[in-house]
């Protein structure tokens, strides 16, 4: 039984209005989190087609769901409003971003901020790429050189050469001087076998988006803690953290009733067909359909499909989120911290289900964040 504290970040959902993200912030502030983080997008997962206030009450406020601020931007200006708060991008890509770019933004935060950043990275999605004329293609080829590239930008200085297949760098030069004892952490998004392995060999931490169980995190947790070694660093240096998707109520009754709610069955619309052929169904976005990081689409589809699609998602398929009052919340992410987790930011599902369901959401960090802090408590209850 794990007994170490597991930090816990706010998920600020980075979108208009501004007061929205920092009502978040200041919650994130004011309940004592251990950091800040945002996404990176220029469009969202969730489809215009479906954007109303039947799928989620935010659409009463919003006219589209593609109303994302640029993060490096936002970065800078949360770091002003809310000093001493650590501050995280989780994930950018190097695909719209040159590599040294993002190490720049990365150091000039540093200096913006009180706390080491997070450049949380990975290898990108479809849908921030492909629909902007962007090659998606050999993605995770292209993020082992950004990081190589990213790594000597932190760690030295003076112009430097770099020749691989998807960046050329020819007496480049980031000087931009490391702020004492605030040197960025890269953290890696990573899941499958190849990119976990990246994550020993050049990451600081491990966010993956969702992870199935403890046992499956336990698994990949070894797969980069192997890297690690044999790549020299130290394996117990990386943080192993996740990015969980969360439905959290004051009653357990009532958080699994939104299990049921269509902004949460959207969810399992947009798993793997192999996730859907393991429940012994068809996927109704094609039998190949990869999920929403390589082949999601939002605005490729019509409002019929989708529908179609989140009335297919069975019960059971969304039944194994981490779903509870926010002592079950804390107790189910304890186990994922009995399997190595030291940190975790939630991706409030329940905060898309209603007004009072968001509030209580975010209230609720407070309380989980207490609980995982103090981890025998969590065992006891």
């Amino acid at each position: 039984m794990n007994t170490s504290p597991i930090e816990v970040g706010m998920y600020v959902v980075a979108k208009a209005p501004l007061a929205g993200v920092e009502a978040l912030a200041g919650a994130a502030q004011e309940q004592q989190l251990d950091s800040i983080f945002v996404w990176d997008h220029l469009q969202d997962f969730f489809p215009s087609a479906i954007w109303d206030e039947n799928f989620t009450w935010g659409a009463a406020g919003s006219a589209s769901p593609h109303e994302w601020f640029e993060f490096q931007t936002l970065l800078g200006y949360l770091a002003a409003k809310f000093p001493g708060m650590r501050l995280g991008v989780g994930v950018t890509e190097p695909i719209r971003r040159h590599p040294a770019i993002l190490a720049q933004a990365a150091l000039t935060l540093a200096h913006l901020s009180q706390r080491r950043p997070i450049l949380g990275i990975g290898s990108g999605e479809k849908l921030g790429t492909v629909p902007y004329g962007l090659d998606f293609t050999h993605s995770v080829d292209r993020l082992e050189e950004a990081l190589q590239i990213i790594r000597r930008c932190f760690d030295a200085r003076g112009p430097f050469d770099f020749e691989g297949e998807h960046y050329r760098l020819k007496g480049a030069v980031v000087d931009l001087p490391v702020p004492k004892g605030r040197t960025p952490e890269i953290w890696i998004g990573a899941h499958g076998p190849r990119m976990l392995r990246l994550t020993g060999k050049y990451g600081d931490g491990w966010y993956p988006h969702m992870v199935a169980s403890p046992e499956d995190y336990a698994a990949r947790l070894e797969v980069i803690r192997a890297a690690a070694r044999e790549a020299g660093r130290d394996p117990d240096a990386i943080t192993p953290a996740m990015h969980a998707p969360v439905i959290v109520a004051p009653t357990e009754d009532e958080a699994r009733a939104m299990l049921d709610h269509p902004v949460v069955r959207f969810l399992g619309a947009t798993l793997p067909a192999a996730v859907w052929q393991a429940f012994g169904l068809q996927h109704p976005l094609g039998e190949r359909f990869g999920g929403i990081i390589t082949d999601f689409l939002p605005e490729t589809y019509d409002r019929a499909t989708l529908k179609t699609a989140i009335a297919a998602v069975p019960r059971a398929m969304v039944e194994g989120l981490i779903c509870g009052t926010p002592a079950q919340v804390a107790a189910r992410l304890q186990a994922f911290g009995d399997a190595g987790m030291r940190y975790v930011v939630p991706l409030l599902l329940s905060a898309w289900v209603s007004p009072e369901a968001a509030a209580f959401s975010v209230q609720a960090m407070g309380e989980i964040a207490q609980a995982l802090r103090q981890p025998a408590a969590v065992a006891a209850d």
